[in-house]
């Protein structure tokens, strides 16, 4: 560790920060995890795309289709890959012990930060005191950094005011915020000073950037599905935007739009994890496929998506010249 418990909030104040994705599994045919193909993608987005770490083991990582042994095992591999100080390691999961033994094990591995969702709660109309209790349950078990995530799929959304209460606990230093714009924009002024705020959506991450003075994009996949080794736009209106040239990033930010509108018109609904997977492979990264209760796309599905790809404006050749910083 390279902190203690109550040196949490300084020391994530002063490292997390930039770009950090979230990290699709890879899996074989045979419905193994890929850990070769993890490897690879692990590397090539800290290496290639300049993305700042890494959220391992996540809802886009299928981590409710995964074993305990699994999840730990992807939780060495990105250790062993990129550092501690790359990596945020999803301990999420219904069952209390479960996500004490993740934390253990990922404090014990020397990774930076573990991320907990807000768990799916029954017959429960008022759940501010279960869920500060539950944080607090899991921040006396560890030295290691938390990062609470709140979002619809828990059957109701932490308030602002409860993210704020929680964030007095001392080894809590951020969120995920799943919300509304007009909810993390609150929850930023309540208590921006004691936790970094940050939400998924990259579509709000230049605004976020410029009116809320984020900085600190946590996650999801868009840093690898709109970046290519040559054209790295995301990379380029981010560091535009963190050096206050607005007007350069906005330009860069708006020429990803043609991206953007290919993934969201081919992805079908409730295929989001094998469409974005095949959108990796199509980016030459290592996609494979998805475990039930997930679906597969269909033959028709990946051919459109493949004449989207081909049609959306992405460089795989020699870094473009289009650079706006060049």
């Amino acid at each position: 560790m390279n902190y203690r418990r109550r040196e949490a909030k300084d020391y994530a104040r002063a490292h997390f920060k930039g770009i950090w994705a979230a990290a699709l599994t890879p899996f074989a045919p045979d419905l193994a995890v890929d850990e070769a193909g993890l490897r690879r993608n692990l590397r090539y987005w800290i290496d290639d795309l300049g993305i700042d770490g890494v959220f391992v083991c996540g809802k886009q990582g299928e981590f409710f289709s995964m074993s305990v042994a699994e999840r730990k095992r992807s939780f060495d591999i990105a250790v062993e890959e990129l550092g501690g100080h790359r990596t945020i390691l999803s301990c999420s999961d219904q069952n209390l012990d479960t996500v004490i033994d993740l934390a253990k094990h990922a404090q014990a591995i020397g990774a930076d930060y573990i991320v907990v969702h807000a768990p799916v709660l029954h017959f429960s109309h008022e759940q501010d005191d279960t869920l500060y209790q539950y944080y607090q349950t899991i921040s006396e078990q560890v030295e290691i950094g938390i990062a609470l995530w709140s979002h619809p799929d828990s059957g109701y959304l932490m308030s602002p005011e409860l993210c704020a209460r929680v964030a007095d606990i001392p080894n809590v230093v951020a969120i995920k915020y799943s919300v509304p714009r007009d909810m993390y924009a609150r929850l930023t002024r309540l208590a921006g000073d004691k936790i970094l705020v940050s939400t998924a959506s990259e579509e709000e991450w230049f605004d976020n950037i410029v009116e809320l003075g984020w900085r600190l994009y946590l996650c999801s996949s868009p840093p690898y599905l709109l970046q290519t080794k040559a054209d790295r736009r995301m990379r380029e209106y981010t560091d535009l935007a963190l050096r206050g040239e607005i007007a350069r990033a906005k330009a860069v930010r708006d020429s990803l739009d043609p991206v953007r509108a290919a993934l969201r018109r081919t992805r079908p609904a409730e295929k989001f994890h094998a469409h974005s997977k095949c959108w990796q492979e199509l980016l030459g990264q290592a996609g494979g496929a998805v475990r039930r209760p997930l679906l597969e796309l269909t033959q028709a599905e990946r051919d459109a998506t493949r004449r989207a790809f081909e049609g959306c404006g992405l460089s795989l050749g020699a870094p473009s010249q289009r650079s706006s910083a060049a």
